[in-house]
């Protein structure tokens, strides 16, 4: 069964690319070695668009783009700007969210959006988005869950004392 997306981005400098993935958008990672940083996202979500009718200027087929959402378009245009981040333009309705573009270290042009659907992925029945755990904290609650589970040992009962006094 299908759990995941892994997506790749090809950067012409990908070290750059992957320090600012992880310095300033601060996306979890797993370090696999070799300079390999792998960004371990919370939640993700895959649309196909049609490429004919609004796209047909606009895409080839064969085409993709990534993209990356969150719950606060202003806020979080915000903590990146304050990050260094640069935005090709402040953010705009494009009918399904709220959209900006930015352009990470290789050339590589991302959009951020504020989708105005609900996201069902990563939400509880509460409304709260969960948050990406630590990946340390993820492999310890991971081994934890695999433990056997052991009783609770019974309140000991009172013996009657055999001594006599």
């Amino acid at each position: 069964m299908i759990r995941g997306l892994h997506g790749l981005f090809y950067s012409s400098d990908a070290e750059a690319t992957r320090a600012f993935m992880r310095d300033a958008l601060k996306l979890p990672y797993t370090d696999v070695g070799g300079g390999w940083l792998i960004f371990d996202l919370p939640e993700g979500d895959i649309g196909v668009h049609p490429i004919e009718g609004a796209y047909a200027d606009k895409v080839e087929p064969n085409t993709h783009d990534v993209s990356f959402y969150c719950d606060d378009i202003k806020g979080t245009v915000r903590d990146l700007r304050a990050r260094g981040v640069q935005f090709k333009q402040d953010p705009q309705d494009h009918g399904y969210g709220y959209v900006t573009y930015f352009t990470m270290p290789g050339g590589v042009e991302v959009q951020l959006y504020e989708p105005k659907y609900e996201k069902r992925a990563g939400k509880p029945k509460n409304g709260v988005s969960k948050k990406a755990a630590p990946v340390k904290q993820a492999v310890a609650a991971k081994r934890a869950a695999k433990k056997p589970v052991v009783k609770a040992k019974q309140p000991a009962t009172k013996k009657k004392s055999t001594k006599r006094r």
